[in-house]
């Protein structure tokens, strides 16, 4: 099996010649590492081939990452932060420790969890980066907002405080081919730009594609793709 380092620039030449090929410029699209169910060395390796965001799908799986990785930078003495983006369905009692403990969260998809999640993000910090999810192909089994119910709850969390409103994530059922898979991708940027016209503050992110679809997915204008088994390798069935 390669190294996770080999694997992380293979990820990342195809994340280049995919805005290549789509005339956009290689820094316009942040690769997220999904580091679910790996451990903190998994992580540190990751780190250590120059990798500064990484995903969790559950809280105190990601808590507890978090901490780890805190300490193990304590002992290199490292300068650059990491990012910790939280991209599972989240529920109303875990919201206090994603509010203390992450950086993003692009997985709000309805107003009572971006309430809690501003009325606990600690003042010392600074405001919660927040996407919300939106089911964008009606996926019965799909979390997130519905796309005509979108602008209201972004024009709510807008005026909340301790966060900020970067944009949407979305996670579409697997499409059967590629040009399925890009109307879809579409379907979710026309919304954000649809969205820029009618909200006070314009936004920036587009949380779309994987490791299965990430050139689709940048071909339609993903500003963030979520990359996980690409990286680490597959995971168990039950993850």
């Amino acid at each position: 099996m390669a190294s996770i380092s080999t694997q992380l620039e293979q990820v990342r030449k195809r994340v280049d010649k995919a805005c290549t090929d789509a005339g956009r410029e290689p820094r316009c699209v942040t690769l997220l590492a999904v580091s679910k169910t790996f451990g903190p060395q998994a992580v540190i390796e990751a780190v250590q081939a120059g990798q500064c965001d990484f995903g969790e799908n559950y809280v105190q799986e990601g808590v507890d990452k978090i901490a780890a990785l805190a300490a193990w930078a304590r002992t290199q003495d490292r300068a650059s932060p990491l990012r910790w983006h939280f991209i599972g369905a989240l529920q109303s009692n875990k919201t206090r420790a994603v509010a203390e403990h992450f950086d993003w969260v692009h997985s709000v998809d309805r107003l009572k969890i971006a309430q809690r999640l501003s009325e606990q993000r600690p003042a010392h910090l600074a405001p919660l980066q927040v996407c919300l999810q939106v089911n964008i192909d009606g996926g019965m089994n799909k979390a997130g907002v519905a796309p005509q119910d979108v602008l209201a709850l972004a024009q709510a969390v807008q005026g909340l405080p301790g966060l900020s409103l970067r944009g949407l994530m979305t996670i579409p059922e697997p499409a059967p081919d590629q040009a399925a898979a890009l109307r879809v991708h579409e379907r979710a940027r026309g919304l954000w730009q649809a969205l820029n016209g009618q909200l006070q503050q314009p936004l920036d992110t587009l949380s779309m594609g994987m490791s299965a679809d990430l050139e689709v997915a940048i071909a339609a204008g993903s500003t963030c793709v979520r990359v996980g088994t690409a990286i680490f390798g597959s995971r168990s069935a039950a993850a």
